[in-house]
């Protein structure tokens, strides 16, 4: 019950950042990205799904949103400031990459001894640290290639000039 609650919630703080449902509906479609790399990390160690691993699927879905918001709020910046939509796709991925690895290099860093540990404790720890470096060992490069493509189909932000001359012209 807790992580639908918790994809809610991240959803209302999405709408409440961006004001905008097709934006809000882009940065948790990263959620499945990165649960693809979790659920992957649980069955390739053999681990069981547990309360542990979900708080480390909320964990993870966190860091990937934030990961999402990082590229879209950087792409709608170009937007607004008059870069073409090809353009700005293209910049944003460019540009954002750095900050988009280091996010996930500190993570992945932070909680590999945990992921690979065995001492006593680590039954606790490990599920939760697994689910967070599989999915952050994956999700970077999804959302640095299938994100874009979706802003690409779904976003309908344009330049702030080419509404104007859509407004002017008659219909």
């Amino acid at each position: 019950m807790i992580v639908p609650l918790t994809i809610l919630l991240i959803g209302i703080l999405l709408y409440v950042n961006f004001a905008s449902l097709t934006d809000t509906l882009l940065g948790i479609a990263v959620i499945p990205m990165a649960m693809i790399g979790g659920v992957f990390a649980l069955l390739l160690t053999g681990t069981a799904f547990s309360v542990s691993a979900a708080i480390g699927f909320i964990a993870l879905f966190g860091i990937a949103v934030m990961e999402g918001i990082i590229l879209l709020s950087y792409f709608n910046q170009l937007i607004e400031g008059g870069v073409g939509r090809d353009s700005a796709i293209m910049q944003a991925c460019q540009i954002r990459f750095r900050p988009v690895m280091m996010t996930c290099i500190a993570a992945c860093v932070g909680l590999l001894p945990a992921a690979l540990s065995t001492a006593i404790g680590a039954q606790v720890q490990r599920p939760l640290a697994l689910v967070v470096v599989g999915g952050i060992l994956l999700t970077p490069i999804l959302v640095l290639i299938i994100l874009p493509v979706l802003i690409d189909v779904f976003s309908r932000r344009t330049r702030p000039d080419v509404v104007e001359q859509m407004a002017r012209e008659p219909v």
